[in-house]
């Protein structure tokens, strides 16, 4: 059981990996604006490096709309953490294939858990890059509304003047999740085997021994 335990976990951990390892080849975010001139909408892919669209113009065009309105033009050149997050996400594939090696409950729990704490990061950046864009607005936009803010929602649907933005998790953010629950079970996976161990290896007194005692104390 101890053997099967083990082994389990350690396929688990090495499924968390692997999931991590697929976040480069899918967005994290996905933007969808809809507008009188884009009825079908237009839609923005965030990914781990780069910010892309439906078609090579869709940041142009999202540009333009943003013009009139005073917000910055959207420069994936711009947002440093494009350049350095996928080293991040490097950093934290190689931990967890130590993890995967030396086959430790507590290295799982450990880097489960700093994993979700550089994922919560993450978001929280992302909410902050959305609102400086959303916030900062320039003075000569030709559309002025005192008191209006133009922060796409970090999850759900937004309606701004005539715009409606929706925001939502793509498929790179749920790998990362799944990538964060599988080190947590291949933790209390070894956790239980563990128990269970030590459970097993505790003396059996005979009953003859109980006996004695009972008398002895008698």
């Amino acid at each position: 059981m101890k053997n099967l335990s083990s082994r389990t976990a350690s396929w688990l951990m090495l499924g968390a990996v692997l999931s991590s390892v697929l976040i480069y080849f899918f967005p994290l975010w996905q933007i969808t604006l809809y507008a009188p001139q884009y009825p079908q909408g237009i839609r923005m892919y965030i990914w781990i490096n780069k910010i892309t669209g439906d078609d090579p113009y869709t940041l142009q065009n999202i540009n333009i709309l943003n013009h009139y309105v005073g917000m910055k033009d959207i420069d994936p050149h711009a947002v440093p953490e494009l350049s350095y997050f996928p080293f991040v996400l490097a950093g934290i594939i190689f931990l967890g294939l130590i993890a995967w090696i030396i086959k430790n409950r507590w290295f799982y729990l450990t880097w489960a858990i700093l994993y979700a704490i550089l994922g919560a990061i993450a978001i929280y950046d992302f909410y902050q890059w959305e609102y400086d864009y959303g916030h900062h607005l320039s003075p000569t936009a030709p559309i002025k509304v005192p008191g209006m803010a133009y922060q796409p929602p970090l999850i759900g649907m937004k309606h701004l003047l005539n715009f409606t933005a929706i925001s939502l998790p793509h498929w790179a953010t749920f790998f990362l999740a799944l990538s964060i629950l599988l080190g947590v079970i291949a933790y209390y996976c070894c956790r239980s085997s563990y128990n269970k161990r030590n459970t097993d290896q505790q003396p059996v007194v005979p009953d003859t021994l109980k006996s004695s005692f009972v008398l002895f104390h008698e």
